[in-house]
């Protein structure tokens, strides 16, 4: 069933008020939930703490709401509708209301708003969806990230002088908004598969085969310097993710990203010493902002083992090719290109674009001291993320890297071997205790999975 949504309304408004009048009263809720009212300062109350609080009176309010049912001559909720009006208005109160019941889906990759009442979803099996209203109003639609906008880490304004908003969300899923310069408000919401965290899991997603894992596995640990490439929903920052748990727990990670996608705070067993950056937009005065480029340069000083860039997308493209081609070995990235091979003019036009201006040549020469490797993946049309290409940077000639593709998409997309790795490559990798016999290609079959 579907709660009403002027009920919902209302119980979050009177919840809000009650909430709000207790903590000022100083309540405090006990282990088990009830309220205390021995003059507990809530000022100390962290955000769990105001969501038991919260629960305790949205189950005072249901009770309530039933006994007025009753008085009226009409029939209680029952547990279903009881537990589906709880929820709602929890979300109400500390996510995004119908919004949230979206991001909470472990099955949903994708949700776009366009307008209250235009709701679409991605599904993870590749379906698309159209849903029923996440808001009464457009209005009501802006308040709802408003609100959502102003309880995150950062300053966040969302008004007519401010119209794009890109904001983290706390399931750590990305948020981007956009009002007034287009026809209804639209949102847009990334989600982040933070279950996967493993290379090994990519095996029984039909993202690699057995091959593969052998393979990247070996260059996390000969230390290559590794870009991802892909286009938007490929899957570069789950691979990342995943190679980054290959790296061992003794050495320094920084990271540096524009959103923090990548997670690492949320494997901190894995990395227990490692720093995350984010940059920082100005506030509404116009000051304050913290570049990716001013980041990356901060990391690099931090005594990192390796740097990580959650994305290069402009002019952090210097510093992370610097540090990769200056003794922090292993640092990795990620980079928009729809091949391996079409990752160098991407890395040459957000050369040409820097203070800089660096021509072909010398963009060239930096990247192929740099980069090792470029992997890509892709998204089928199934719905389906595979690697499709190992491409092995090997110098640069005039106007042209000179690269192998190692492996290369067959006519499904998955990769197959192609060339073979260079002697020197190959030495690397034999070194950490690689088998070359897994770049044959009677290793690399590929599971029943399309």
């Amino acid at each position: 069933m579907t709660v009403d949504a002027e009920l919902v309304q209302r119980m979050a408004r009177t919840v809000g008020e009650q909430v709000s009048e207790g903590m000022r009263a100083g309540g405090a809720a006990d282990g088990a939930g009830q309220l205390d009212g021995n003059g507990v300062d809530s000022s100390g109350w962290d955000e769990e703490d105001r969501r038991m609080y919260t629960r305790t009176v949205i189950q005072r309010a249901i009770s309530a709401e039933n006994e007025r049912r009753l008085g009226q001559g009409q029939p209680p909720l029952d547990n279903a509708a009881a537990s589906e009006l709880n929820t709602a208005v929890l979300n109400r109160m500390f996510g995004l209301g119908d919004l949230q019941l979206h991001i909470d889906n472990p099955q949903v990759t994708d949700i776009y708003v366009n307008g209250c009442d235009n709701v679409h979803l991605k599904w993870r099996d590749g379906r698309s969806t159209r849903e029923r209203p996440v808001a009464a109003t457009d209005e009501s639609l802006i308040e709802m990230i408003r609100n959502q906008a102003r309880r995150s880490r950062h300053e966040h304004h969302w008004d007519p002088a401010s119209p794009v908003l890109d904001l983290q969300l706390p399931s750590g899923d990305r948020l981007n908004a956009v009002a007034w310069v287009s026809q209804r408000p639209s949102i847009s919401i990334r989600r982040h598969d933070f279950a996967i965290v493993r290379l090994k899991e990519l095996i029984d997603l039909g993202t690699i085969n057995e091959a593969l894992f052998q393979l990247l596995s070996a260059m996390v640990r000969a230390r290559f310097n590794i870009l991802v490439a892909g286009g938007t929903g490929a899957g570069k920052t789950t691979l990342l993710r995943c190679l980054l748990n290959e790296i061992p727990p003794d050495e320094r990670l920084v990271t540096v990203e524009d959103s923090l996608e990548i997670g690492l705070a949320r494997f901190a067993e894995l990395h227990p010493n490692h720093v995350e950056l984010e940059a920082r937009e100005s506030n509404i005065e116009g000051t304050g902002e913290v570049t990716m480029h001013d980041l990356v340069r901060a990391g690099l000083r931090m005594g990192p083992d390796r740097v990580i860039v959650g994305e290069i997308r402009g002019a952090e493209v210097v510093p992370m090719l610097l540090a990769m081609s200056q003794g922090n070995d292993g640092s990795m990235s990620t980079v928009h290109a729809d091949s391996t091979a079409g990752t160098f003019p991407r890395l040459q036009a957000y050369m040409a674009m820097t203070p800089e201006r660096f021509d072909t040549r010398t963009a060239n020469l930096m990247v192929a001291n740099a980069v090792d490797v470029i992997v890509h993946v892709a998204r089928r049309r199934d719905g389906r993320r595979v690697l499709t290409s190992v491409r092995e940077v090997t110098g640069a000639d005039g106007e042209l890297v000179v690269s192998n593709e190692v492996y290369g998409p067959d006519a499904s997309m998955r990769a197959q071997p192609n060339f073979r790795f260079e002697d020197a490559t190959l030495a690397r990798l034999e070194h950490v205790g690689f088998d070359r016999r897994w770049l044959e290609p009677s290793a690399n079959r590929w599971g029943s999975t399309g």
